[in-house]
């Protein structure tokens, strides 16, 4: 098995299309399965810290690291078999009707460095 992190990116200035109960109902259903090894929804845009150190100096700033028409809402970190998979499953999550799903494998850095 593959692990893979589904980004959830929704437009927050749209009116909310998605109930929070059908995301915890797809949680639920994907947690059951086997395939979800941890999810959770993010705070609204607004409450996002961006960190940066440049030189050693650490500067902090208000707001998303970019401007972006789709801001990122929640994750889910999950095992599929391979990419294919991942993507069924990424296409079954409930706000991929009105925002998108970005799906990226995990690279085993703690694996390959030793």
């Amino acid at each position: 098995m593959m692990k893979y992190l589904c980004l959830v990116y929704i437009e927050e200035a749209l009116p909310k299309t998605i109930a929070d109960s059908d995301c915890l109902a797809y949680d639920e259903s994907i947690r059951k399965s086997g395939h979800c090894l941890a999810s959770e929804a993010l705070q609204p845009v607004h409450t996002a810290t961006t960190v940066k150190v440049r030189d050693g100096k650490i500067s902090v700033t208000d707001g998303p690291f970019a401007e972006t028409k789709e801001q990122l809402a929640g994750f889910y970190l999950i095992e599929a078999q391979h990419l294919d998979e991942a993507i069924a499953l990424a296409a079954e999550i409930p706000p991929a009707a009105v925002g998108s799903i970005e799906v990226r494998p995990i690279r085993q850095i703690r694996e390959t460095v030793r």
